[in-house]
């Protein structure tokens, strides 16, 4: 019998060798008892056995767990009282050489993914394969091979290893963010999955390594999870002037809502219903998810409009002009401040690894914008510069008037500063941070 390849990855071509593990897996699975509607929990190192595993139980029309390693015990435990997986599965599946008949179709729930952990319990979604075939299919072919920089247990990057397989291309996997390792590979890669503050660090070390540079194949970035603010992009096209920005805008709840490519804006996937209500969007997708699981048992979504709190607007164009999560605003005399929207600013000045802004008290105001500014190895950004790029940027209020500075910020799987984390250690006064001079 031939090895099918998985429902997921319609008629792919896959490489052999993951093939006959993920038919390998789905023969461990199942002689667990294992089958159609089983939820499985993955909880390995590898990112090739990560994958392994994942794609046996869609074969079998299982759904899948990735179990990420940097939960504390309380969120694991959680998160797995939700999941309430049949099986949790470790080390490395061998291959098989018969394969097994893959079950299910494009409404067989498939992956179980969690939101990003910034909050005080991540949530456990579940997701049918048909939401995510249709995602592959709006944010289009890519070329490849497709290097992925971090751990699968983060929906994007996963997102990005699935995709670049439906696509029929090799894969290049880092089991975790480093930017002098993502940079050297690039140089065998033709497109790469970031977040915004991964690309300014694989821009600091393109820009500071001309021979990683010269050798860098790179020819479309696909950048996932933040705002990217115009500075980036313009160190971008001087840096790679040879490669496309591919920006998606999206949620784990909902998938991709809108892509930007090129000089043009964020404009709406194809099929997704928005409706902006009081400044939060609202969207109504067949990209979104299929419910949340509670204890066990699923809670649809509703299969209708649906939220997560962000804030946006339409510029004339129709093009959608993203403000930020309604939990991110900072409310400062009055004011309603989006703390990414100074993110992205603050991102473009030299010496900023990242930085995340967010509120601190104030006896008059209430709160007063801080801004934590991740500083890397080399130069530490100065003051002046950064109070010079909010003044020309932003309008008076919206400028942080405390500045902090830390060697690095707490973080989610994904890569984007944990928003909530930092909140909560600034509060506590536990946050490893000096003020910024």
């Amino acid at each position: 019998m031939t090895l099918a390849t998985p429902p997921l990855l319609g008629p792919a071509r896959v490489p052999y060798a993951l093939l006959g593990r993920a038919h390998g897996a789905a023969r461990r699975l199942a002689e667990r008892g294992a089958g159609e509607g089983a939820r499985i929990a993955v909880d390995v190192p590898d990112p090739w056995d990560t994958l392994a595993w994942f794609l046996g139980a869609d074969l079998l029309g299982a759904a899948t767990l990735v179990v990420e390693p940097a939960w504390t015990p309380r969120e694991r435990a959680a998160v797995l009282a939700d999941a309430l997986p049949h099986l949790v599965v470790t080390g490395t599946p061998d291959p098989a050489a018969h394969g097994i008949s893959p079950a299910g179709d494009d409404d067989t729930f498939f992956y179980l993914p969690t939101t990003s952990g910034s909050g005080a319990r991540p949530k456990v979604l579940i997701r049918t394969r048909g939401s995510w075939l249709r995602s592959f299919a709006a944010l289009g072919r890519l070329p490849g091979p497709v290097l992925i920089p971090g751990p699968l247990s983060s929906s994007l990057f996963l997102f990005g290893a699935l995709h670049a397989l439906w696509c029929g291309h090799d894969l290049r996997l880092l089991p975790r963010w480093d930017p002098e390792a993502a940079a050297g590979a690039a140089r065998d890669a033709a497109t790469v999955h970031l977040v915004p503050a991964m690309l300014a660090a694989l821009l600091d070390v393109l820009d500071r390594r001309p021979d990683l540079r010269a050798a860098c194949a790179l020819r479309t970035v696909v950048c996932g999870g933040a705002h990217l603010g115009a500075e980036t992009r313009e160190r971008f096209a001087r840096l790679l002037p040879d490669a496309e920005l591919v920006e998606y805008y999206g949620s784990a709840e909902h998938s991709l809502i809108a892509i930007r490519r090129g000089d043009d804006g964020l404009r709406p996937v194809p099929g997704v219903g928005l409706d902006i209500r009081d400044g939060l969007l609202w969207v109504n997708s067949p990209l979104a998810y299929g419910g949340r699981l509670r204890d066990g048992m699923l809670e649809p979504d509703g299969a209708g409009w649906s939220t997560v709190g962000d804030r946006v607007e339409l510029d004339p164009s129709g093009c959608l002009l993203v403000r930020g999560r309604a939990g991110a605003v900072v409310s400062s005399g009055g004011r309603l401040v989006s703390a990414e929207e100074v993110e992205a600013v603050l991102r473009g000045v030299p010496g900023v690894a990242d930085v995340l802004v967010t509120g601190t008290p104030h006896p008059a105001l209430g709160a007063i914008v801080t801004a934590v500014v991740e500083v890397g190895a080399g130069t530490r950004p100065a003051l002046r510069d950064l109070r010079a790029a909010v003044r020309t940027a932003l309008e008076p209020g919206k400028r942080p008037r405390r500045w902090l500075a830390t060697r690095a910020l707490p973080r989610t799987p994904s890569g984007k500063p944990a928003r909530a984390a930092i909140a909560r250690q600034l509060r506590d006064g536990t946050l490893p941070a000096e003020p910024l001079r």
